[in-house]
């Protein structure tokens, strides 16, 4: 053994000290996967990956996304070794309050960390949108005379991110769209949490990878030189296939009572310290120990990367001066236009135009926006006959066209909303995603992380409501808008009509903190010509807005939103002067108002309100009071005609009109 491979195989010790130190001092966490796959992120971070410690978002690096984020601790040993701003204190403090390490690897709170993982394939599901966006980004701005763009994408998997249908999801995806930057590292220890894996699992996974498009090798994961090997054939490879390496390994190893089974999986383990650490030659009377020859290494590790990184820099400033075009298209995303600006784009709808929904709105808005903002791009899970949001004048994005902004992501609704997250994550572009509103379901858990991570991830989300009509119950989603709307930081907006469209798709691309869903009609909608457009437009970035001011004292207020703001509007002509019409497209912008603006819309002192919303009506009691009342579905719908379903399950003008005169 060379003395490098020696250091790391010390190192690959001391990172699995740091792991059984820290799990033991917190009495939770997960020992298996840091123990496990130490020598496998001894190769990584101590020689394999491109990246810089001191520049953690460098544009060139190379990305690692630990999907089985369980084994935190694995991620926050190697970034300390690596010297990331993560000191040993941090590393003792795992698992606490306010800490840089907690339970599961988090976005934007330690420096090194691409993804918020820990619910399982969901990192396999980022790691294939990095990779796409790198595909993207090598496209548009790498030239003959300067690569600035050239990354690889690294994830690592256990036995549950691969039983996750989002994973194989994604990687059928990578499959077919030959990301060849990309390159999966299997933890195949065949153990699950509850037993081994025999019990749930007997698939040959080199065989399905190789069926949907991957090159896949299998190897010794303790093997620190065929590690390495494997890991340069993946990224050196030109068959254009994206790369799987099953590592055989041992969960747990160096702790002999639980190494290999499935009680290695946890913090079972940490009972048996003291022999484990004296096992991998650490010092019994020092915990938290690195040596001074390791960290040595590191250090000198470290400078090379920075070098490396300094020579890309070098070429990076000779493409910037060569191509100050795609420069200041680079710089671009670093910046989001104002709702204001975007609104000046998009032209005013005629008041007498006729559009199939607001999905077909949407398909007229997003034109202008997407010419507005290049590096903006839409997918669709087979649908883009019904979600209307292909991007007219782009091509689709595919093996022989990486430059391609509309994406064909097929029947993969979770897949999609993962691999769009991993474009989030990665900064660059701006992915928009779409399907029916009822499969939400199917991508909810990606949704929640997007919500979670703070990813500006736009859902163009169709067929909102009982309005699908003949589809009928299964297809109807009465109980999906207020059941997104309770995610925290998730903005669900739902447009009235073609002017209200225009500023939900504003709000959206203005956002930059957080996934807002458009939540589109099929039905066609009429336009709300009383309400002036600068009105419509307007009142959707504040959440809220008056549509109709009462001409006589208040006495009542109607909340009518999406499609059903026009039976709101009717039963105020009907219920006279006093009554003030109130359009609430999205409750959580309006929730984030100054507390005077929300009061000049829904004034405390009216508690004779009615809120209409075809879904369900639990949702409304915040904003229509204990004295108040909301027409709403409350039970699944029923095949029939658009209107013939509105009127039989309640969601009518009249309706409205007799729950106000109740009060």
């Amino acid at each position: 053994m060379t003395l490098q491979t020696l250091l790391l195989a010390k190192a690959a010790n001391q990172a699995r000290g740091l792991a059984l130190d820290a799990i033991h001092a917190c009495s939770s966490g997960h020992l298996g996967l840091p123990l496990g796959c130490a020598d496998i992120g001894a190769v990584l971070y101590g020689h394999a990956l491109v990246h810089n410690p001191e520049r953690p978002r460098w544009i060139n690096r190379d990305r690692f996304v630990l999907s089985a984020g369980h084994g935190s601790m694995f991620l926050y040993g190697w970034l300390h070794l690596s010297g990331y701003d993560l000191p040993i204190e941090e590393v003792k403090r795992f698992r606490q309050l306010h800490s840089k390490t907690p339970g599961h690897p988090e976005f934007n709170e330690t420096p090194g960390v691409e993804a918020t993982t820990g619910p399982l394939g969901q990192g396999v599901g980022n790691a294939v949108g990095m990779a796409m966006a790198g595909q993207m980004a090598a496209a548009r701005f790498n030239t003959p005379e300067h690569e600035i763009f050239n990354y690889h994408v690294v994830a690592l998997a256990g036995d549950g991110c691969m039983q996750e249908g989002v994973a194989m999801e994604a990687c059928a995806f990578a499959g077919h769209q030959k990301l060849d930057n990309l390159i999966l590292i299997y933890d195949s220890n065949d153990v699950t949490l509850d037993a081994m894996a025999a019990k749930t699992q007997s698939e040959n996974t080199a065989a399905r990878f190789k069926a949907i498009g991957w090159d896949v090798q299998t190897i010794d994961g303790h093997d620190l030189v065929a590690i390495l090997k494997a890991f340069n054939k993946a990224k050196k490879t030109k068959s254009g296939k994206p790369q799987l390496i099953i590592a055989k390994t041992i969960i747990g190893k160096g702790i002999a009572e639980v190494q290999g089974t499935a009680k290695g999986h946890g913090e079972g383990g940490a009972k048996f310290a003291d022999a484990a650490r004296a096992g991998w030659g650490l010092p019994a009377d020092q915990h938290f120990f690195v040596s001074d020859d390791v960290r040595a290494y590191f250090a000198g590790h470290k400078t090379r990367l920075i070098k490396a990184c300094n020579k890309w820099s070098k070429t990076y400033k000779a493409w910037r001066e060569a191509s100050p075009e795609k420069a200041a298209l680079l710089d671009s995303a670093a910046s989001a236009p104002s709702a204001a600006h975007l609104l000046t784009k998009i032209p005013l709808f005629a008041p007498d135009v006729k559009l199939g929904g607001t999905r077909a709105a949407g398909r007229d808005v997003l034109q202008p926006l997407a010419a507005e903002l290049p590096l903006f791009f839409t997918g669709s899970a087979d649908l883009y006959g019904s979600t209307l949001n292909v991007i007219a004048a782009a091509k689709d994005f595919d093996p022989t066209d990486r430059t391609g902004r509309s994406i064909r992501f097929g029947i993969r609704e979770h897949g999609m909303a993962a691999i769009a997250n991993g474009v989030a994550y990665d900064g660059l572009f701006r992915p928009s995603i779409a399907t029916f509103l009822v499969f939400a379901d199917y991508s909810r858990p990606s949704m929640r992380i997007a919500a979670l991570a703070k990813l500006p991830v736009i859902y163009i989300y169709t067929h909102d409501s009982i309005g699908v009509g003949e589809d009928g119950p299964t297809h109807q989603p009465v109980e999906t808008v207020s059941g997104l709307r309770v995610i925290p930081n998730l903005d669900v907006i739902r447009p009235a009509d073609p002017e209200e469209t225009a500023g939900a798709f504003a709000a959206a691309l203005e956002r930059k903190d957080g996934p807002t869903l458009l939540a589109l009609t099929r039905q066609a909608v009429p336009v709300l010509n009383e309400i002036a457009p600068h009105v419509r437009r307007a009142g959707v970035l504040k959440g809220a807005y008056i549509a109709v001011q009462e001409t006589a004292p208040l006495t009542h207020i109607l909340i009518g939103t999406g499609s059903e703001l026009q039976y709101a509007l009717a039963a105020a002509k009907i219920l006279g002067a006093g009554t003030r019409v109130v359009s609430m497209p999205c409750t959580s912008i309006f929730d984030r108002q100054t507390a005077e603006y929300r009061e000049s819309v829904l004034p405390n002192a009216c508690r004779k309100r009615v809120a209409i919303e075809a879904g369900i009506s639990a949702f409304w009691s915040k904003y229509v009071g204990l004295d108040g009342k909301a027409v709403g579905i409350d039970r699944f719908g029923i095949s029939a005609p658009a209107p013939v379903a509105f009127k039989e399950l309640g969601i009518t003008t009249d309706a409205m009109v007799a729950a106000a005169q109740s009060l």
